[in-house]
């Protein structure tokens, strides 16, 4: 098996990642500055699946640093994870993020670009499409991001496609996809590895946190918007097909090509049912309060993952809310104090 590079390997999503090619039998190199993650997530891997897993500490965008790593250990293929992803941190310090995600990525390509990387799989956002006219949402719908997390990202997207234009004019090999993600859910199910951040802004680990009397109750902001019980619907996809769907793209890129696919379940579920479902699953109350609406929340927010079905046969397996939310309370349970 060749050697992958994953930025941001030890945060939430990129550790799930790193998990997923080890049990493969990928050769796995990291780089990953450790803000945000925890090297606590690429232990546990290594002792789940026997494998070593090298760290390498330091920034995605700092490019000695990472065509080093490559030219050292002959990557080709790179999962690209590493960044800052709070929308309103991303409105008080825009400058951060657009250094973070949009000037590291450029950092990083120009080592892929140096070193012979062939293939990138990129951590896109559904946030690139902003506040769209209609739902379910398709790879078609334009992209106008309202933040700057969301333009962060989508900037990068542009690059990309450049760099694989200037690649195809040269007569090289560079294909690339963005991954746009809807919510990101649950953890992996044999508790590997889960969901660790500070401060915790996802709806299902806050729920499970008040659940488990971490913290004293839920707000729901906003109650009245147009949809069946009043409050925001969103798409929420399992970390575990959230990562399956990157390894299904990273093994079907070829050549100079370029590929854009939304990565959700094709359905919504609103916060007072995520809630239940909580509830549900937890056996005890969660404590809710009702508060006003978020400045550009949109009522509903799904995705049509039509095109990857039709492209290359995927689509989530885990749909069941009750079981996304048992995956992270199993391990929230288990990790009170995240990897601490």
């Amino acid at each position: 098996m060749a050697s992958v590079l994953v930025t941001g390997g030890a945060g939430y999503i990129g550790s799930h990642g790193v998990l997923r090619l080890a049990r493969d039998g990928h050769e796995v190199v990291v780089v990953d500055n450790l803000v945000r993650g925890h090297r606590e997530a690429i232990a546990a891997v290594e002792r789940a699946t026997g494998t070593r897993v090298e760290l390498v500490e330091g920034d995605a965008g700092d490019r000695a640093l990472v065509e080093g790593v490559l030219r050292r250990r002959g990557v080709r293929d790179v999962m690209h994870f590493a960044a800052l992803a709070y929308v309103g941190e991303s409105v008080e310090r825009p400058l951060e993020y657009y250094r973070a995600n949009t000037s590291a990525a450029i950092g990083l390509l120009e080592a892929c670009e140096a070193a012979g990387v062939e293939r990138f799989v990129f951590s896109s956002t559904c946030a690139t499409y902003g506040e769209p006219a209609a739902v379910p949402i398709a790879e078609t719908c334009p992209q106008s991001p309202i933040s700057p997390y969301g333009r962060s990202k989508l900037m990068v997207e542009r690059v990309l496609a450049d760099v694989a234009e200037s690649r195809r004019r040269a007569g090289g090999a560079f294909a690339y996809a963005a991954l746009r993600y809807f919510n990101v859910a649950g953890c992996d199910r044999a508790g590997v590895v889960g969901e660790a951040h500070d401060p915790e802004t996802h709806l299902v680990p806050i729920v499970l946190q008040a659940a488990l009397g971490l913290r004293d109750r839920v707000t729901i902001f906003g109650t009245d918007y147009a949809t069946p019980d009043g409050t925001c619907v969103r798409d929420y996809i399992h970390v575990e097909d959230l990562i399956d769907a990157h390894v299904r793209v990273l093994g079907a890129l070829r050549g100079v090509e370029e590929r854009a696919y939304n990565l959700g379940i094709g359905r919504g579920h609103s916060v007072r049912e995520i809630v239940s479902a909580a509830e549900r699953v937890t056996g005890r109350r969660v404590p809710v309060v009702e508060g006003p609406r978020r400045a550009g929340d949109p009522p509903r927010l799904f995705a049509d993952p039509g095109k990857i079905r039709r492209e290359l046969g995927w689509e989530a397996r885990i749909r069941d809310l009750d079981e996304i939310i048992a995956s992270a309370w199993n391990w929230l349970r288990a990790h009170p104090k995240g990897y601490a």
